[in-house]
């Protein structure tokens, strides 16, 4: 019975705003709340986060304690606390779901268009000169110098220049 007497001399003090009556409280039910928590998550970062939700709620709802089992009250405020957890991780795990879904789509629809571009590039150099479409092959798939492909050429840079001028000119043409 005293400690039902002390219990409720800290609940009135809470009530009033008083931090040492909120401290005791934590000392009091911090280690059981935690252990509720973790028992039900298996996770120890996640369990003081729901400590601390529990203890912040706990500051701004004690007024709404109108007697009765504190215990009770504050567990159920507990529950109410791992329930949101739970609906809040479902919605995320949802939304990620979706986010994924529409990440995979984007995918496979550039996959699609870079597939249909590179046969259309594929096409229209075989329309080119096999002079042009060396030029380009050794400068763009062979990654060569412009003075790589001139030595290559065995010409000024200068025409090696001009002529891949033109050849891209006469490509970027077929390709619209």
């Amino acid at each position: 019975m005293v400690e039902n007497d002390r219990l409720a001399q800290i609940i009135v003090g809470c009530k009033d705003g008083s931090n040492e009556s909120f401290s005791l409280l934590v000392d009091m039910y911090a280690s059981r709340c935690f252990g509720y928590f973790y028992r039900l998550t298996g996770n120890r970062a996640v369990s003081d986060d729901l400590l601390s939700e529990l203890f912040v709620r706990l500051v701004n709802k004690i007024g709404s304690f109108k007697g009765g089992s504190f215990e009770g009250w504050l567990f159920k405020t507990a529950s109410n606390i791992f329930h949101d957890y739970l609906r809040n991780k479902q919605r995320q795990k949802k939304l990620l779901e979706v986010q994924k879904k529409q990440f995979e789509s984007k995918l496979t629809e550039t996959k699609q268009s870079n597939n249909e571009t590179f046969d259309k590039l594929q096409m229209q150099l075989g329309k080119l000169d096999s002079d042009t479409r060396e030029l380009i092959m050794l400068r763009f798939y062979s990654q060569a110098s412009f003075k790589e492909i001139a030595a290559i050429r065995a010409e000024p840079i200068g025409t090696t220049l001009s002529k891949l001028h033109r050849g891209l000119k006469k490509l970027r043409e077929l390709m619209e």
